[in-house]
């Protein structure tokens, strides 16, 4: 008898621990699906005013932050690259949108997946055996993505994307096929954001969710660019940025449709989030000015220069010819200080070791970050240049509210109804990599825990 109890005890305890072991392992989540909403402002889901029904169902039955510090420059290329390597761009590579060109810019961009330097969830989910999928996403031409559809233009042509986009899509009959199984012939207007028109956003979704139904692929990260378009043109709070806001919240409610036609929404985790936020501006600072007046720029297209400011909205980097010359950026950051308080107020100056803690482009001594609704240009004729109409950007340094981005998510693993305080984007990668348990190695991101159930 005493025996018995005895086995009863153990094999109680035995069950026990097995449950408690189990309880101690995450769930995890088969897919994923990464959208991101160009220029997503946590009050879009926090304020009940804006038309995210969706996102906000999303919060209540997931997990979400009140803000998200983006990259600096807070623009669309490095944040995104951040959220798929966990890096930032001092190790990514991807510091900018476009690239410095010392002899103007050309219109080129950061388009090419080859430019990342570091490891990715694109490179680490193939080795893991998994399938990926992108629609319009940042710096994915020629990814090693199994259905691809990234984000590309010709610079000199960039008013109709998609002869290009055609071009750069891998399997090389997936354009066409999208078009017939999913959105109907697309034209010019219909990827672009023009004309106060959304379709770009419904066509992204419907191409997103048509890829989920036929393929299900492990792994899909989409970008609907609508609403920073509108952001940009008419600043933070105008109608057709909230129209949009409510178009992209449709979309996202397109891809759930999808995920449950597919069957697969019970094991996917979705994650809603931004690049950057974005701040209304008046004017632009124009610093080549002073460099050109005080004989550091004479003539770039002859290569006649000692230092440029190459300008990213909101921010703005010092360039140097000669990388060592102490001397010129001295000599640049007397000629700041010394401006009246009356154009002083329209910057602030971003020091080499703030530019190290953030991750910047490691080869930029010197930077600014725009005040008062100020951003940055490249015109050599004037030093500050007022709009005729408020208008909107990003790129600021992330050291405040208006330029946080925001992050909500649900499916497998995630605790819900938890909400942290603050999050980075860096933070992203860490999250997918525990919830799918692919290997990966270590980041500049850390794993929140407080949004997962156990």
């Amino acid at each position: 008898m005493a025996k018995r109890i005895i086995n009863s005890i153990i094999g109680t305890a035995c069950l026990l621990s097995s449950c408690i072991a189990a309880n101690a392992q995450t769930e995890q989540a088969k897919y994923v699906v990464l959208i991101t909403v160009d220029g997503f402002r946590p009050e879009f889901y926090l304020d009940s005013t804006y038309g995210m029904f969706t996102v906000r169902e999303m919060m209540k039955n997931g997990v979400a932050a009140r803000g998200v510090d983006p990259v600096f420059p807070s623009v669309t290329y490095p944040d995104h690259t951040t959220m798929v390597t966990g890096m930032t761009p001092a190790k990514h590579g991807i510091y900018y949108n476009l690239p410095f060109e010392p002899q103007g810019q050309t219109g080129k961009w950061y388009w090419d997946y080859n430019l990342i330097k570091s490891e990715n969830l694109w490179s680490a989910m193939r080795k893991a055996g998994k399938k990926t999928a992108c629609v319009r996403w940042p710096v994915t031409y020629n990814a090693p993505i199994d259905y691809r559809i990234p984000e590309y233009w010709n610079h000199l042509d960039s008013k109709d994307a998609r002869p290009y986009t055609a071009a750069a899509t891998y399997p090389a009959t997936l354009w066409q096929e999208v078009q017939d199984k999913a959105t109907g012939h697309l034209e010019a207007d219909d990827i672009g954001a023009e004309n106060n028109e959304l379709i770009a956003d419904e066509n992204m979704a419907r191409i997103a969710g048509y890829l989920l139904r036929t393929y299900k692929p492990n792994f899909t990260a989409v970008h609907l660019a609508c609403t920073d378009h509108y952001e940009h043109q008419e600043g933070r709070e105008h109608y057709m940025v909230r129209a949009s806001v409510a178009g992209a919240d449709r979309s996202i409610k397109t891809i759930f449709e999808s995920l449950k036609r597919a069957g697969i929404v019970d094991s996917t985790l979705v994650i809603v989030t931004g690049d950057h936020g974005f701040e209304d501006i008046y004017r632009s600072f124009n610093p080549n000015y002073l460099l050109k007046q005080n004989g550091l720029i004479k003539d770039i297209k002859k290569d006649d220069w000692k230092a440029q400011f190459h300008n990213s909205g909101g921010g703005t980097f010092l360039e140097l010819k000669n990388p060592n010359d102490k001397a010129t950026v001295d000599k640049v950051r007397k000629l700041l200080t010394s401006l009246p308080d009356s154009v002083k107020q329209y910057f602030a100056i971003v020091e080499k070791d703030k530019l190290t803690a953030v991750g910047a482009d490691p080869n930029v001594q010197l930077a600014l970050t725009g005040l008062n609704g100020t951003a940055f240009g490249n015109d050599t004729t004037q030093l500050v240049k007022p709009y005729d109409r408020v208008r909107g950007t990003h790129g600021f340094f992330p050291d405040h509210q208006q330029i946080k981005t925001g992050f909500v998510a649900c499916g497998p693993g995630l605790k819900k109804g938890t909400i942290v305080e603050n999050m980075r984007l860096l933070d992203i990668t860490p999250l997918i990599v525990k919830l799918t348990n692919i290997p990966y190695p270590e980041t500049d991101g850390k794993l929140i825990p407080e949004l997962l159930k156990n």
